[in-house]
C-alpha cells in the first residue's frame, strides 16, 4: 500500500520512518526548514536503542503532492485541519482510509463529515517525539503504539487489518480497535488532564508527581473525564486513575505537554479541543465537572 504522512513531527515522523525503513511505501509531508532539511540528508530518528536515517527520503509540501494514497495518516495539530481538510477533499479517493492521530477526542467523525465515500477513521498513539532540530525526530523511549479504528463495525474494510499488519512489519505496535471511542477517550484522558493541571497551575511533571493539592487536581481532571466517558455510554476496562497517575510518575521531572510549551510560547495550540471542548461536551450530556469548568474559565 501507498502510505502518506502529513505532518512529520514526532508523531508522523515516528511512525513514516519506521513505516519507510520497512520498505513501505512512504511520503512525508513537511514544511519550511524541516522540509528542506530532509530532502537535503535525510530523516533522521534518534531513539535511545536505535538511530538511523532515511535517505533518501520521499518529502515535499502539501501543495505539490499528487499521488492517490491508500492510506493517509493526518498527523498535525487539532488547530491545523481546517487548513489540511481541502487538500485531503483533493487527494483522497473512495479507496483510501484516511487515519487522524491527533490528542482531540471526536476528531474522526468531525473529519468524516466532510467526505461522503473516503473512510475516516479514528486514532491515537502512544510516543513520547518531537523534531530536535529540522531533519532530526528525537524518541525520549521505547513506546511506539498507534491504536486505529472505525467508530461504526458497518464501516469496516479488509484493508484496515493490513494496515495493522504493515505496522507491526514495521516495528511498531499497531493495534486494530474493536472500540476506538473507548481507546481514544482513554488516550484523551491522560492528555487533557495533564494540559489543563499543567497551564493552569503553570508546573512540568515533576510538580504534579508531588503529593499534594495539584496531584490531587490533575487526579479530579481524570474523574471527571471518567465522569462524562459514563454518561457518553462509553466504559473503561481499568482503572483509569491509577493507569495515568503510572504513566505520570514515569516522565522526566522536567517533562511538558506541547499543549503548555505551545501556550507559553505564544503559539497557536489545542486549547480548545483539549480543555474547552471537554465543558462543551459536558454540557451536551449534563454532566458537571466543576475542575474542568473552573479551569477553561481562568483560562479563557
Amino acid at each position: 500500500m501507498k502510505y502518506l504522512i502529513i505532518g512529520t513531527g514526532g508523531t508522523g515522523g515516528a511512525i513514516g520512518a519506521y513505516l519507510a525503513k520497512a520498505s513501505k511505501d512512504v511520503t512525508f509531508i513537511a514544511r519550511g526548514k524541516h522540509l528542506d532539511a530532509i530532502k537535503e540528508k535525510g530523516l533522521r530518528i534518534i531513539r535511545p536503542n536505535d538511530e538511523f536515517t532515511l535517505f533518501p527520503a520521499k518529502v515535499t509540501d502539501l501543495e505539490s503532492y499528487d499521488e492517490k494514497p491508500d492510506v493517509i495518516f493526518v498527523c498535525v495539530k487539532g488547530y491545523s485541519l481546517d487548513s489540511v481538510i481541502p487538500h485531503l477533499k483533493r487527494i483522497a479517493d473512495e479507496k483510501c482510509v484516511i487515519i487522524p492521530i491527533l490528542n482531540i477526542f471526536g476528531t474522526g467523525a468531525m473529519m468524516q463529515a466532510h467526505f461522503d465515500n473516503t473512510l475516516v477513521t479514528d486514532g491515537c498513539i502512544y510516543v513520547a517525539a518531537q523534531i530536535k532540530e529540522p531533519g532530526c525526530i528525537q524518541m525520549n523511549g521505547d513506546i511506539l503504539r498507534v491504536i486505529f479504528g472505525v467508530r461504526d463495525k458497518t464501516d469496516y474494510r479488509a484493508c484496515l487489518k493490513d494496515i495493522e499488519n504493515d505496522l507491526k512489519k514495521s516495528g511498531i505496535e499497531g493495534i486494530l480497535s474493536d472500540n476506538i471511542k473507548r481507546d481514544a477517550l482513554l488516550k484523551f484522558s491522560y492528555v487533557s488532564p495533564q494540559g489543563a493541571c499543567g497551564l493552569y497551575y503553570n508546573v512540568p511533571a515533576g510538580k504534579i508527581q508531588e503529593p499534594g493539592k495539584i496531584r490531587d487536581c490533575f487526579i479530579g481532571l481524570i474523574r471527571e473525564i471518567d465522569a462524562l466517558a459514563s454518561a457518553m455510554d462509553i466504559h473503561f476496562e481499568e482503572d483509569i486513575v491509577e493507569r495515568n497517575l503510572a504513566i505520570l510518575d514515569s516522565l522526566s521531572p522536567s517533562a511538558t505537554t506541547s499543549l503548555q510549551r505551545d501556550i507559553m510560547a505564544g503559539r497557536d495550540s489545542e486549547i480548545d479541543g483539549l480543555i474547552f471542548e471537554v465543558v462543551r461536551l459536558a454540557d451536551k450530556y449534563g454532566v458537571n465537572l466543576p475542575l474542568y469548568t473552573k479551569i477553561a474559565k481562568y483560562l479563557s
